[in-house]
C-alpha cells in the first residue's frame, strides 16, 4: 500500500511510538558505541572448575588449510574477535598448518553461508530458527546438526543472558513455575489446563487477590521472543493479548533505549505487572523470582553455577551448525575444530574472555559424541 493516507498513517504511528518511548524515571540508556572488554573468569570460580574438568583436546586427524568460520559478530564492533582468536590461536598449536578464516557478519549470515558452500561452520548467537533450518533441508535434503558450545551469560548484553521474571518490589510473591508462566503469557497453556489472569489464582490474598495481572516481555517476534515461545509456551502461537512486548529503540542521539530496560522500568510503575527481562536492566522497585520446571520445584535462581549445570529452567546454550551427513560423517576441519572448541583448551578460552561461560562437563561430553 502506498500513497498519501498510507504517509500519514505512517507518521501518527511514529509519533506514537515516540510519544510511548519518552524517557520514564529511572531510564538507562545503552550507548551508541558499547565496547564491551574481555572479563576473565578467576581462578576457582565455578567456570574455572567445570573448564578444569574437561578432557585435553587431542588431534585424531592432522588439518591443514583453511576452516571457514561464519555467523555470529558484527561488521562494525568486534565484541567476538577476542573468543574467536583465542580459539584459532590455541587450535593452531596442534594443527599450525591450519588457518581459521573469519566472517562474523552476524548470527543470520551463518547457515546460508554452509548451505552455499561458503562456510564450514556456522556460529550463532541464538537458537537455531526454523526459518533457517528448512532453508538449510530444501538445497541439502537433510537437517542441519546443532553442536552447543558454550553457556549464555548472567548479564551481559550480547552475550545471550539468561531470561529471567521479575515482579514489583511490593509484590509478596517470590517463586513462580513454567506451568504458571506459560498461563500468564499464553492463552493454550500447553504446560496446563487454564489460564491465569489474576494473582489470587497464584495464592495470593487480600488486596492482591482481585488484581489483574499485567505482562511484560520483549517483542514477540524477535529472537527473545522467541525463545520465550519455545521454552516457556512450548511452541505456541497463542499469547495473551495483554502481553506488552517491547522492541529497542534507536535514538537520534545514537543511544538505545533496550527493550529489558523498557521492559522493567514499565514493571517499576506497575505494581500489578510481571516481567521477563534481565538483571542488568533491575532497579530497586522490581525483583527477581526464582524458577521451576512446575509448581512442585526445585526452585532455583540465577547464577553462573545454575546456567552451566542448566538446573536454572531458563539456561540458554550457544550453538555451532555444521553440515552432518545422514551417514553421521563431519568434514574433518569442522569436526576437529569442534573437537578442540569442547576440549579443556577450548573452553578455557572462553574463560579467558569472560563474557560467555562454558558448558558443563557432562553436556559437553554429550555434544562431543554427536562430532563422533
Amino acid at each position: 500500500m502506498s500513497g498519501p493516507g498510507c504517509l500519514a498513517r505512517r507518521s501518527f504511528i511514529a509519533a506514537g511510538l515516540a510519544a510511548f518511548a519518552a524517557p520514564v524515571r529511572g531510564q538507562r540508556l545503552t550507548p551508541a558505541v558499547q565496547t564491551i572488554e574481555p572479563r576473565p573468569q578467576p581462578a576457582g570460580s565455578v567456570a574455572a572448575r567445570a573448564a578444569a574438568a574437561m578432557p585435553r583436546y587431542r588431534p585424531q586427524e592432522r588439518i591443514t588449510g583453511a576452516i571457514r568460520l561464519w555467523g555470529h559478530g558484527n561488521r562494525k564492533l568486534p565484541w567476538m574477535h577476542y573468543l574467536v582468536d583465542k580459539w584459532a590461536e590455541g587450535f593452531q598449536q596442534f594443527h599450525s598448518q591450519a588457518r581459521l578464516v573469519r566472517a562474523l557478519y552476524g548470527t543470520s549470515s551463518g547457515i546460508p553461508a554452509l548451505y552455499n558452500g561458503l562456510g564450514d561452520i556456522a556460529l550463532l548467537g541464538e537458537e537455531i530458527l526454523p526459518d533457517a533450518a528448512r532453508a538449510f533441508e530444501r538445497v541439502k535434503g537433510y537437517a542441519p546438526t546443532g553442536i552447543e558450545l558454550m553457556t549464555g551469560s548472567v548479564d551481559i548484553r550480547n552475550f545471550d543472558y539468561a531470561q529471567m521474571v521479575f515482579v514489583h518490589r511490593t509484590n509478596p510473591l517470590v517463586r513462580i513455575s513454567l506451568v504458571e508462566l506459560d498461563a500468564i503469557l499464553g492463552t493454550e497453556h500447553r504446560r496446563g489446563t487454564r489460564n491465569i489472569r489474576r494473582w489470587a489464582e497464584l495464592g495470593l490474598t487480600g488486596e492482591w487477590a482481585g488484581r489483574e495481572i499485567q505482562p511484560y516481555s520483549w517483542a514477540i517476534d524477535d529472537s527473545f521472543g522467541f525463545y520465550l515461545r519455545n521454552a516457556v509456551l512450548l511452541g505456541s502461537h497463542r499469547w495473551n493479548p495483554r502481553l506488552k512486548g517491547y522492541a529497542h529503540i534507536n535514538n537520534p542521539d545514537g543511544t538505545i533505549y533496550d527493550h529489558g530496560q523498557q521492559v522493567l522500568d514499565a514493571l517499576a510503575l506497575d505494581p500489578a505487572g510481571i516481567a521477563v527481562s534481565n538483571i542488568r536492566y533491575a532497579g530497586p522497585d522490581v525483583k527477581p523470582l526464582a524458577l521451576a520446571h512446575t509448581p512442585a520445584g526445585p526452585f532455583v535462581s540465577v547464577s553462573e553455577a545454575t546456567l552451566i549445570d542448566q538446573s536454572y529452567p531458563l539456561a540458554r546454550t550457544l550453538p555451532a551448525v555444521i553440515d552432518r551427513r545422514p551417514d553421521g560423517r563431519v568434514a574433518p576441519p569442522a569436526r576437529e575444530f569442534l573437537r578442540f572448541v569442547l576440549s579443556r583448551e577450548g573452553q578455557e578460552a572462553i574463560n579467558s574472555d569472560g563474557r560467555y561461560l562454558p558448558l558443563s562437563p557432562p553436556f559437553a561430553a554429550r555434544q562431543r559424541r554427536i562430532l563422533g
